[in-house]
């Protein structure tokens, strides 16, 4: 069935007339550039007369029309909910009349507008997917073997953002073209941006920063909340506070998601019998949180927090100072990296700590190794079994059971393509620009291994180094600890300082599981409510 319909649905009478009260009628002539790729954020326009020319493009100047909407039909996607850059062109076609709503109140449409807001989010959601598969947007040049790419890649996708990959090596008009910009291999992979913009093997967050990604903020803002970290507990904080009314800041130093978000499928999240993959239920909760207004920042690298100051104060690495009444604490942990001899050479380029469709597409019919025993591992070893010829699962211990759900390990079980091989690790990795061979350890003695990919999942470490000098009590592993354990009249969720909460994995005796970390941004946003509310009563 055609799921256009639901991307493009045509408003009634009645419906344009509610959505009017929440924005202005304007007027373009015919063949007027409306809004352009690289602009602000309009929100979204409403279509009473004429019709406007959705058109996408990429560096190379190639477009493609996407199509022309009429009477009754609403321009828009899901990044205009939090202002962001516009993504396609649009011009009038004839005299345009349309309504115009703003950012500000197309989330408030939203909300106001329960039934009617569905149907404009589903499509605005569509939209985006649209243009992530058709390619639009940004293109990404690289050369043969190139390091960087897959880190890239993953970055990009993670954020949802369209993009389109080319490679010198197999296109040489490609190669001629860039020829003008790139030097030498250093500066692969090129990120070329319709707009004109060409970064030069940028980092994560000197793209976000080149591109205006990244929300502005008032240097005499105050949140109520500041959240560190978006992963289930960040986000799942950020819906409940900002639903409520609360003014949120959300900070994530990568992607939505955090571990949870490159999970490849989720079978036990409460309410999706079928599963889920981590990537789509983080990226709705993302959606949820812009929807209700919270700001979000990403990536933004939060360096450290400042407890001395009323209101506390959040140093991010690029100079920027955030304001908050209150801090949440849900920087999650940072995947743990063994000890295994030339792993670093091959990070990113065969040895990877997370699963995308970017690494399984790489692995099709290849032997692969995969390090873990917990159900992240468990997870990535059914959804790379779609994919790679074999999947050998290297587990430390002498079985599963201790480690991994029992639905896992029936189901790694039915797999005929996957192996799992109990008291064996892996001590080293060789080859020359890509892995060429692993040498495995088993009951003392030494294996060598062919192999090209090598996924490690063995756990992580909390995300805490921001935290050093603020006074916020942690145990000897580094978790936060909340509560008693932390201050005598602490609640539940609240640190060792005043005003400062911990939520999700990084918390001291958290359970680690997703619906545990969600249920931890929901019980921090009432403690936070009482919080305010003692502040204010003693002011």
């Amino acid at each position: 069935m055609s799921r256009l319909p639901q991307i493009y649905p045509v408003l009634n009478d009645a419906e344009v007339a509610r959505i009017s009260r929440f924005g202005e009628t304007r007027h373009w002539g015919d063949g007027a550039r409306i809004f352009s790729i690289g602009d602000p954020g309009f929100g979204m326009y409403v279509v009473l007369g004429g019709k406007i020319k959705v058109t996408r493009r990429d560096a190379f100047g190639r477009r493609i029309v996407i199509n022309e909407q009429g009477t009754g039909h609403f321009i828009s996607e899901v990044g205009q909910l939090s202002s962001g850059r516009c993504l396609v062109d649009g011009d009038a076609v004839g005299d345009v009349q349309a309504i115009h709503v703003p950012p500000v109140n197309l989330r408030a449409l939203l909300i106001a507008e329960a039934e009617l807001g569905e149907r404009i989010l589903r499509a605005l959601i569509l939209r985006r997917v649209g243009l992530i598969e058709g390619g639009s947007g940004l293109v990404v040049v690289t050369n043969e073997n190139n390091a960087r790419l897959t880190a890239l890649r993953s970055f990009l996708a993670r954020n949802n953002v369209p993009h389109s990959v080319v490679d010198t090596a197999s296109d040489a008009d490609i190669a001629q073209y860039v020829g003008q910009w790139a030097a030498d291999e250093s500066d692969y992979p090129l990120v070329l941006s319709p707009d004109g913009t060409i970064l030069r093997a940028p980092g994560e967050s000197e793209l976000a920063h080149a591109l205006g990604w990244l929300p502005e903020f008032e240097p005499d803002e105050v949140f109520d909340v500041a959240v560190v970290g978006a992963g289930p507990a960040g986000l799942a904080t950020a819906v409940y506070a900002a639903s409520e009314g609360l003014r949120v800041a959300v900070f994530d130093h990568r992607a939505p998601g955090g571990q949870a978000g490159a999970s490849a499928r989720i079978e036990n999240f409460f309410g999706f019998p079928t599963g889920i993959s981590g990537h789509a239920l983080t990226a709705r909760a993302f959606v949820q949180a812009q929807k209700f207004g919270a700001r979000v920042a990403i990536p933004a690298h939060v360096e450290s927090l400042d407890c001395r100051t009323s209101p506390l104060r959040l140093n991010l690495q690029n100079g920027t100072r955030i304001d908050a009444r209150t801090v949440v604490i849900a920087s999650g942990a940072a995947y743990r990296k063994p000890q295994i001899e030339g792993l670093e050479r091959f990070e990113g380029r065969g040895a990877y700590y997370w699963v995308s469709p970017v690494e399984a597409k790489a692995c099709a019919g290849k032997d692969i190794l995969l390090v873990g025993a917990g159900n992240s591992a468990g997870q990535a070893a059914v959804y790379l079994a779609s994919h790679a010829r074999r999947v050998s699962m290297l587990v430390r211990g002498p079985d599963l059971k201790s480690s991994m759900s029992q639905y896992l390990i029936d189901r790694i079980a039915s797999l005929e393509n996957v192996d799992v091989q109990f008291n064996t690790q892996i001590v080293a990795v060789d080859g020359g620009q890509n892995i060429e061979s692993a040498t495995l350890s088993r009951d003392g003695q030494r294996l060598i291994r062919q192999t090209e990919h090598v996924f490690l999942f063995i756990g992580a470490s909390p995300n805490t180094g921001w935290l050093a000098g603020c006074g916020v009590a942690v145990e000897r592993s580094g978790f936060v600890l909340t509560g008693r354990a932390a201050a005598p009249q602490a609640s539940e969720h609240e640190t060792s300082i005043p005003g400062v909460f911990c939520a999700g994995d990084v918390r001291s005796g958290s359970t680690k599981r997703v619906a545990a970390a969600v249920g931890d941004g929901a019980a921090v946003v009432s403690q936070i409510h009482q919080y305010l509310a003692r502040a204010s009563t003693q002011a």
